[in-house]
């Protein structure tokens, strides 16, 4: 297990931030980020196997998110608004990131999963679609949904990454 330890140590910021850019707060993240370790854990040996641990971990974060979208639970608890979420870090544009960062927070949970995987996860229309466990048309589809909706929301052209 002394390997689980290394690899939860090295990539905990970064299942963190994902985890944030999914849900949009920074406490439902580390409660998101800890319900996937703790499944990481339970699959280790079946995970540690994986060509793609990486893959393997972000898959099973998304699917703890959006098992949690499904359920009444973060209706009732949203902790979005409250005082005491970390600010966010400074960045080029601080009020561009947070406008894009509302607006995320205002998609449905499988296009936010889909539009955080392909440009903030790098992945491919294939490598999304495997980690969403649904078609790549779907991919493609919810991305142009999310995109739109996104380019509404924030009255002017997102410029896109990938094609």
């Amino acid at each position: 297990m002394n390997d689980f330890t290394e690899y939860v140590t090295a990539r905990s910021a970064w299942l963190r931030k994902v985890a944030y850019l999914l849900c949009g707060d920074w406490h439902r993240a580390d409660d998101l980020v800890q319900a996937a370790i703790t499944r990481l854990y339970a699959s280790w040996p079946r995970a540690a196997r994986a060509d793609n641990l990486d893959g393997y971990v972000r898959r099973t974060l998304v699917n703890v998110y959006l098992a949690e979208q499904r359920t009444a639970w973060w209706r009732r608890v949203d902790l979005r608004g409250a005082d005491h979420d970390s600010p966010p870090s400074p960045g080029p544009d601080l009020d561009s990131a947070l406008d894009l960062r509302a607006a995320l927070d205002r998609l449905p949970a499988r296009q936010r999963a889909t539009v955080v995987l392909r440009y903030f996860g790098d992945l491919s229309v294939a490598e999304t679609a495997r980690a969403l466990r649904c078609s790549e048309g779907t991919v493609k589809s919810q991305t142009a949904k999310a995109v739109d909706t996104l380019r509404g929301l924030l009255a002017e052209p997102i410029r896109e990454g990938r094609a």
